[in-house]
Parts: C-alpha cells; structure tokens; sequence
C-alpha cells in the first residue's frame, strides 16, 4: 500500500497536466520507455482522487454539506453554518472532480478500450465511473457527462451539460451494464485499494449504488425508482459489513491521507450540532463518535451539542429572535480522535446504508421482506462498522445494540408509513456520519432528518437552506453557451434551485 501511493505522487503532475497536442506527443517518443502506464497504477492514483484531498473535503464536505444537514456546527467561519456565499468554497469538488477524477476514469476506460480488456477491469472501472458522476451531479445538478473528460481523447474542450434526469438513466445503465462484465476478480490485485480485485465485493458495491440511485429518484420518478430499486436488490447487494466500500489510506504521508483527517489537522473549530446530539440519546455510537473538546471526555454527561448559527456575538435573526453569543465552545462536543485520522479509510457506501434504503422499499410495497428486520439490520450493520473503519475505537457490544433496539432505538412497526420512514432516514443521516456528500443528497431528497434552518440576518440565501452547490464562475466564460443552456433548462444558478431529483 505505502509504496503504490507513494508512487502515485510521483505521478500526480502528469495526470493533472494540461493538454498537450498530440502530434507534439508522437514527436516526443522515448523509444526506450513504456509506450503506456499501466492501467492497475492509473487506477490507484485514480482511487486516491476520488477519495479526496483536504480541499475539497474541507470546503464541499464538510464546510457546506456537513453544516447544512447539521451534523456540524460551527460558530466560526463555515459557510454552510449560516448560508453564506463563498465562490471557492462551493466550487471545489467540481474544481477537483473534473481534472482530477472525470479525466483520469476517462482515460483508463479509453486505455481498457484500446487493449481490448472489456471484462472484470472495464466493469469496475465503469462502476467508479457511474460514483464520480453521480457525486457531482447530486452536487451541481445537471453537468457535463456525456462529453466530459474527452479533451485528450477526441478533442472535446467544451463538453455540454446533460440534464440530470439523463445522467440518471444512463448511470443506472451504465451500472447494470459494468456489472455484467465483472467475471472473474481483477488482475488488479492490490492496485485495487477497495477490494483487492474482488468481483464478488465490486458486484456487491455496483448492484448498492444502483439502489442508492434508484431512490434518489422516489420524489422525481416513483415508478422509475421502483424498478431500478427491484432490480438492484434482485441482483445482489451488500450483504455485510464486509463489502463496505472504502478506499483505503497508507501511513499517512502527503498525498495518500484521509482528506477528512486533512481538514481537522487544519481546523479544530469545529463541533457537533445540537440536531445531532439530540437524536442520540440512549445511542452507544454517542460515547464513541464524539468528545468533549476541552479534555476529549467521551462520557454521556460531558457530550453536549452546539446550535446551528450561533456567533461571536449575540445577533436578531430574521425572525425578530434574539440569539445569544456562541461562548466558551471548548465545552461542546466534536468529532472523535479516531474520525480524525489520516490513515482511515475513505466511505463510498455501506452496508448499513444499504439496509435502512432495502427498509424504505419495504416501507413502500416494492419489496416483500419486513421493513423492521432491514431497520434492525442497518443499525447494527451502523454500529458494528466503527471499530471496523476505525480500529482504535472500542467496539459497540452486542448487547449495546440489543438494548438500543429494544429501547431508545425500538422500531415502530405498528407506526404509520410516515412515522417508520422518519425514524429509517434518521438512522440513514446517522450511519451517513462523515459521508457528508451522500448526507447531504439523501437528506434533500427525503427531507428527513426534520432540521430547522438557520436565520441570520446576513444570510446569501434570505435564512432558506442551501439544496445544492453553484457552478464555478468560470464556466460562464469557458463554456459560455453550454453553462447558458444549462441555466436556462435546470434554474437559476442559485444555492436555493433545486436539482431535478429534488422537484
């Protein structure tokens, strides 16, 4: 592992360069070096990128995303606490993605193309495709797709913006498609830091996205949704914690860390929401997710949330209520020593994910098993992954979760499909903790957890929440017609137009 990621940063200039013409390229051959790099490596570097670095995970993760849905809060500077504006901020996966993600993926399909290996390779390789897509486009709405990454390859400098509705169909495509072709596990190996080459693990992972996209379309296209959502669970999903996918980190040397653990070696201000704090009581998670930041106790009594929008100074919003100063903020709760590492693994998508969505099909009818028993699943699947993704942590017993469940936790099965579909989202925001990308779209979509926003007077947004990201200004100059047909089609290039999942 050390090695490959060290390698990769020797490697970085050259993916990320700008383009080169190619016939300049042809002239320039050292007749004694590899005509090619190997795909295996491509996709290592690949996987690091898609992971992140402190940039975009510090400013679109967690600054935005985290504060809007209130797993953090951060009486500071974060924007997303009280919805301010901030250009290079909400511009950063996409400043990161398309470069650094979109080119790279790109080009190793072209290269697999060119080498005729259409199997096991192509097919993961597409499935990591469909996950950078469908991050952006959950982000930014709709987004160049179809033509995006294409600059070396067929000299597509402009690429326009499809809709959104059809990147939807054609990842869900794209995904039934890529894993067909997986056969036998990847030549890979190593090279592979999610799954060591594992088809099994990557058909797991590309049948569960296919249903996590399935249900982003419940509110846009139910019956759409429904379908995909069969299939995907037919096909063979996730089925432990085993096939979590996470892209691994090495020892923590620049360039292979955890862009999360990055952001809190930069900034400790940071803290848990009192949104969050509230849903956890009686929840073991509590005494292992979050510390007291004066003295990083982890005990029940110490561990207190902070509200959303509170300042250095007390303020009246723009509901005539007078909010008081932030105070001594050292006395609140934030993120636990073992989420701040930099050797943790990045997640994709879990297991416990993929229970509490199999529970909201059964909620709706489309599926036949007990919504209770996938609940129930999930949350333990939620529980029992933390010492798994964090190994310093100390495990959650199985008769924390037994009590949890048959307390505090207890499913309402008697309850009315809206109460059961609250309390399964609330467990999916849970599990979703430091997931903040897929937080913050599930959040939108579902509208659960049921979170107030924040008001203050010098809000961008007037005090409504932020439901997606803006795109960078320079596209409005780049890709000037494109940018404008994107516009016109989708809204207003505004934090408060809402994607078309969300309509």
């Amino acid at each position: 592992m050390k090695k490959i990621l060290i390698t990769f940063l020797a490697l970085g200039f050259l993916f990320t360069s700008c383009e080169f013409d190619k016939g300049f390229e042809e002239i320039n051959i050292n007749p004694n070096a590899a005509a090619q790099i190997d795909a295996a490596n491509k996709f290592t570097y690949l996987l690091t990128k898609v992971s992140g670095e402190r940039y975009e995970n510090w400013r679109n993760s967690m600054i935005y995303n985290s504060a809007i849905v209130q797993h953090h809060a951060d009486p500071n500077w974060w924007a997303g606490d009280t919805y301010d504006r901030n250009e290079q901020w909400t511009f950063a996966l996409w400043e990161r993605g398309y470069p650094q993600q979109v080119k790279n993926v790109e080009d190793i399909l072209d290269q697999l193309r060119d080498e005729g290996d259409e199997g096991t390779n192509m097919g993961i390789s597409r499935i990591v495709r469909v996950f950078i897509y469908h991050r952006l486009t959950d982000l930014y709405g709709d987004a160049p797709y179809s033509e995006a990454g294409q600059g070396y390859i067929n000299g597509t400098l402009k690429p326009k913006y499809d809709a959104q509705q059809d990147i939807y169909m054609d990842m869900l495509k794209e995904l039934e498609e890529a894993v067909a072709q997986i056969g036998s596990n990847s030549s890979w190996g190593s090279a592979d830091v999610v799954y060591g080459g594992s088809a099994a693990h990557w058909k797991a992972f590309g049948n569960s996205l296919m249903l996590r996209l399935a249900m982003r379309l419940t509110a846009a296209d139910a019956a759409t949704a429904q379908a995909w959502a069969v299939k995907a669970i037919g096909a063979g999903t996730m089925t432990s914690n085993d096939h979590i996918a996470a892209i691994k980190h090495g020892d923590g040397n620049s360039g292979s860390r955890n862009g999360h653990g990055e952001v809190f070696l930069a900034d400790q201000g940071s803290r848990i929401s009192t949104s969050f704090m509230s849903r956890m009581d009686g929840d073991p998670r509590k005494t292992r997710l979050f510390m007291r930041a004066s003295d990083k106790s982890q005990k029940v009594e110490d561990l207190k949330g902070l509200r959303n929008g509170l300042k250095g100074d007390s303020y009246v919003d723009l509901d005539g209520k007078t909010v008081p100063a932030r105070g001594d903020t050292s006395v609140y709760a934030m993120a636990a020593t073992e989420l701040q590492s930099i050797t943790a693994p990045m997640v994709m998508q879990t297991y416990a994910e993929v229970e509490l969505l199999k529970a909201e099909a059964a909620i709706r009818g489309w599926i036949s098993g007990s919504d209770k028993a996938h609940y129930e699943a999930g949350v333990t699947a939620g529980m029992k992954m933390l010492s798994q993704l964090y190994p310093d942590m100390t495990p959650i017993t199985d008769a924390e979760i037994s009590t949890f469940l048959a307390g505090p936790g207890a499913y309402k099965a008697g309850g009315t499909v809206a109460e059961r579909w609250e309390q399964v989202m609330d467990q999916y925001w849970i599990a979703t903790y430091f997931n903040e990308y897929e937080a913050y779209s599930n959040w939108r979509r579902s509208g659960f957890p049921a979170i107030s926003p924040t008001r203050h007077p010098n809000s961008y947004t007037g005090g409504r929440f932020m439901i997606r990201m803006l795109y960078p200004t320079s596209e409005s100059s780049n890709n000037a017609d494109n940018y404008a047909a994107a516009v016109a089609r989708q809204g207003a290039d505004e934090y408060t137009t809402p994607v078309w999942w969300d309509k």
